[in-house]
Order: C-alpha cells, then sequence, then structure tokens
C-alpha cells in the first residue's frame, strides 16, 4: 500500500493499493475479467447518477466500510469490473 497526500488538501490522505488474487477467484464478478480497476471520486451518488444515463451497467451491491463506500460498474469497453469509491467522510461509495 503506498499513502499519499491531496494536492490541494494536504491534511487529507489517500492510498493506492496493489493486490493479487489467485486465479480461480469469484471476487471480480463473472465471466473472465483478469482485473480491476478502482478509481476514488468526491460524489459517488452523483457518479452512478450521470453512468446511468449514460447506459453504463452499474451493479446493485454496494459496499461501505472504514474506507468510504463503494460500488461497482462494468466497463462499457472491454467487460471488465471497476469500481468506484469515496473516502469516509465524503460522498462516496463502490
Amino acid at each position: 500500500m503506498f499513502e499519499w497526500r491531496d494536492r490541494d488538501d494536504p491534511a487529507r490522505v489517500g492510498s493506492t493499493v496493489w493486490s493479487l488474487f489467485k486465479q480461480e477467484t469469484t471476487y471480480f464478478g463473472p465471466g473472465e475479467p483478469a482485473f480491476m480497476l478502482n478509481y476514488r471520486v468526491d460524489d459517488l451518488d452523483g457518479l452512478i447518477a450521470k453512468l446511468r444515463t449514460e447506459g453504463v451497467e452499474i451493479a446493485d451491491e454496494r459496499h461501505e466500510d472504514e474506507n468510504g463506500r463503494f460500488a461497482w460498474i462494468t466497463d462499457p469497453g472491454v467487460g471488465a469490473p471497476d469500481g468506484v469509491g469515496a473516502p469516509g467522510g465524503i460522498a462516496s461509495s463502490t
């Protein structure tokens, strides 16, 4: 895990994580995706609403923990899942 600080708000700490999964994992959902990209956003609910208007497939499942809220979408270009999330204390999700 690599921790970093927001350029415009140095008190705001973020992190970048690179994780490996077993080849037979079901974490990425159905199909053959070999990876998932996670994006940190300030307004998860607003982004989800915009993506829905663009016809992007969004999973109904949501997750919330000490790291924030999360939602999963399917990349329309490759069919691979992407995660979007927002940190705790800020509008966010997966």
